[in-house]
């Protein structure tokens, strides 16, 4: 079990502390929703932590199978819809170091699919993923 306290401290923002860590995050409202745009939205860390996730996993899957996803990145963009005000879409782009062998972009695909913040995403939520290799 893991416990996490988030305070609202005024002027749409919000401080949130990971209990056992002491680490903290702060959140902002939208600059769609009357936010000034200074810090993630909790929508954004929504869709920040689906690509987090993914990478955590892959990592994981990688060092399990003796290779190493390092320098891998995602950009995440967030499409937003109204009535009501929800996450529409997830756009991952994949950015690889290095080109993978077969064998290793299976490890790589299966393991995003076991990701827990994907599996906890509503099956509404358009989730695109592409992957992007360096050219030799």
């Amino acid at each position: 079990m893991t416990k996490m306290r988030t305070i609202y401290v005024g002027d749409l923002k919000t401080e949130a502390e990971h209990l056992k860590s002491g680490s903290k995050i702060m959140t902002e409202a939208p600059e769609d929703n009357n936010g000034k745009g200074e810090m993630f939205s909790p929508t954004d860390l929504f869709a920040t932590s689906f690509g987090a996730c993914m990478l955590t996993i892959m990592g994981i899957s990688a060092q399990a199978h003796g290779f190493s996803i390092e320098g891998t990145r995602i950009e995440t963009e967030k499409i937003m819809a109204a009535n009501p005000r929800r996450v529409a879409e997830l756009i991952l782009d994949f950015y690889f170091p290095q080109k993978y062998s077969a064998k290793e972009m299976r490890f790589i695909e299966a393991s995003i699919k076991t990701c827990p913040v994907a599996n906890s995403v509503h099956p509404d939520i358009v989730k695109t993923i592409r992957y992007h290799f360096p050219e030799e």
